[in-house]
């Protein structure tokens, strides 16, 4: 036996971060050429943001990079060189990217795993099919939330959007960054309103019928339970989380404590639904929560497939 443990390699480049920011910057270079209303400046944007998602995971890890279908590719993420005859790493799709890093990292929230599955969706379909779908895209709907996502990616490896845009380009996306902010506000507040009239047009009849309904359906169990601002009745937030769980242990009950934060928000005695963070803390709906799950030990312990735990609770205080 070896007395001391060999040592890792260093990282392939092709899996670095830092080479694959720099990717990002160059297909910035060539996005920032082209007229904002061409299909060129929406393409080569799917590109930048493909970048950015894969140097933000990288950040954590090369390792979560390499597709699983071969260990080789895992090996090559770590530094190793792979014995196999004419092998080509191999990386996970930009749909998987989009998965993992939602896992790993708490603002890249939902609305933003959204926006990138929706642009790299066009991109794909832009690439490897007869649809021109770039074509008459008008950048207003899209670029500031592109710049939002860049932003919460590039802060993530301790970057600014000048180090891939340029210090011209970072000034004008931040401002479409707090445009952006207020025009969802200005959405949510319509969205309140208007489901807030429809409320009042209901009869007393309906509206004691439909609070009683969303107080049943409105459980723990499925979110965390809020004040609907249009019809002040019992409504849910859902969410993804933003911490490891915290782990409590007294007698025989175990009980995990985990931050989320909210995503999406739905009322089913008005009818309203609220998604992305955005519009959610334009409604005073923003805050974090923290939900609660017990097991007996014996079920904690158990494989898998034989646990069965209690209903997690979604309301504890934060």
């Amino acid at each position: 036996m070896k007395d001391e443990p060999k040592e890792a390699p260093l990282a392939s480049d092709i899996w670095s971060p830092n080479q694959l920011l720099a990717k990002a910057q160059r297909y910035a270079e060539t996005m920032l050429k082209a007229d904002r209303n061409d299909w060129h400046f929406a393409l080569w944007s799917s590109l930048v943001l493909e970048y950015l998602l894969r140097g933000a995971l990288a950040d954590y890890s090369p390792a979560f990079l390499a597709d699983k279908a071969d260990w080789n590719n895992l090996a090559s993420a770590l530094g190793y060189q792979p014995k196999v005859k004419k092998f080509t790493p191999k990386s996970i799709p930009t749909s998987e990217v989009i998965t993992r890093l939602s896992a790993l990292d708490g603002s890249f929230d939902g609305e933003l795993a959204g926006f990138c599955k929706a642009h790299t969706s066009l991109r794909n379909a832009e690439l490897h099919s007869g649809e021109v779908a770039f074509d008459g895209q008008s950048h207003a709907p899209w670029l500031a939330r592109f710049y939002k996502t860049a932003k919460v990616l590039l802060e993530s490896v301790e970057r600014d959007l000048a180090f891939v845009f340029g210090e011209a380009e970072a000034k004008v996306a931040e401002a479409l960054i707090l445009a952006y902010a207020d025009e969802a506000a200005k959405a949510v507040q319509g969205i309140i309103h208007a489901h807030s009239e429809a409320w009042k047009a209901k009869s007393d009849d309906e509206r004691a019928k439909l609070v009683s309904l969303a107080s049943y359906w409105a459980s723990p169990r499925i979110g965390h339970r809020v004040t609907c601002p249009a019809c002040k009745s019992v409504a849910i937030v859902v969410g993804s989380s933003i911490s490891p769980p915290q782990k409590t242990i007294e007698n025989d009950l175990i009980t995990e404590r985990q931050r989320h934060l909210p995503n999406r928000f739905e009322c089913v005695a008005c009818g309203m639904k609220i998604a992305g963070l955005s519009q959610l803390l334009a409604a005073g709906l923003g805050d974090t929560y923290v939900q609660t799950s017990s097991y007996d030990a014996s079920e904690y312990y158990a494989p898998a497939d034989e646990a069965d735990s209690w209903e997690p609770d979604n309301n504890e205080p934060f």
